[in-house]
């Protein structure tokens, strides 16, 4: 029997972020329009997958089913820009990371009908802790990096949608092969198009399986304090970015790229 997450919204961004900490993850509905939504997945069909920059474009006649991911897609699409400054996510960012936060990644993700379900997992665990630290009240572990999760598709049990373990966060420490955490197992998130996910590396999570014969379309931003780098494919001096798109973008999201103050360790 599936589960699902009953997605509460809080207006208050000190309640955002409490929910944040506390829960592993924050839920914002609407925040992109259906003209935003129909531009975004227009150009996730046209961009091309560059492999020196870790991009994926399988197709089902040699995979099983359609895989195609894209990062730094926001330097390919101005489009893009505007989600990692969002108003209504850019303010929590901020609230968590720090006023000199700054983007680490994004990506564009487009997933076919047949995609298996994926393995639980943490996309980063930056601190492992003994289970009784963890529930210790006293103890709130610093939000090292978050996710941004940009739905794209009214989500379905059978479309494919994002599982979190509730409160696994806490675990300090990754799956390893669990499929609970104290008995909780994966619940998913059903959520409509233009809704927003904020959750935290630590949270317990995987795709589950296409079942449907619909495509998803997700666009992922991760933020993180600006203390930890920028993962911003090619490496070893070879990423570029698009002087076009770097002319429109905004003070704010040219911070959010990389245009730093001066600080330690420059």
């Amino acid at each position: 029997m599936a589960h699902s997450i009953s997605l509460v919204s809080y207006e208050n961004l000190d309640e955002q972020v409490e929910a944040l900490e506390r829960d592993g993850y924050v839920y914002l509905p609407g925040v992109l329009s259906q003209e935003e939504i129909d531009s975004l997945c227009a150009s996730m069909d046209k961009l091309e997958a560059l492999p020196d920059q870790f991009d994926r474009h399988q197709l089902p006649e040699e995979n099983g089913y359609l895989n195609k991911c894209i990062n730094n897609t926001f330097n390919r699409d101005s489009q893009y820009l505007h989600l990692i400054d969002r108003p209504g996510v850019i303010e929590i960012e901020e609230a968590i990371h720090g006023q000199d936060c700054h983007v680490i990644g994004m990506t564009a993700w487009m997933t076919g009908p047949g995609r298996p379900e994926q393995s639980l997992h943490v996309d980063w665990q930056p601190i492992s802790l003994p289970a009784d630290v963890m529930t210790d009240p006293r103890v709130r572990l610093p939000v090292f990096i978050t996710t941004a999760h940009y739905y794209l598709d009214n989500v379905t049990e059978e479309l494919g949608p994002t599982q979190f373990v509730p409160g696994s966060h806490r675990a300090g420490r990754p799956p390893g092969g669990d499929t609970d955490w104290q008995g909780t197992v994966p619940h998913s998130i059903l959520c409509s198009a233009g809704d927003v996910i904020i959750f935290r590396s630590e949270v317990w999570h995987r795709g589950s399986a296409n079942q449907s014969d619909r495509t998803r379309y997700l666009v992922q931003v991760h933020y993180a304090m600006r203390m930890i780098t920028q993962k911003f494919p090619p490496y070893m001096n070879q990423f570029r970015f698009d002087p076009d798109i770097l002319s429109v973008a905004n003070p704010r999201q040219r911070r959010l790229l990389g245009d730093h103050v001066q600080s330690s360790y420059d």
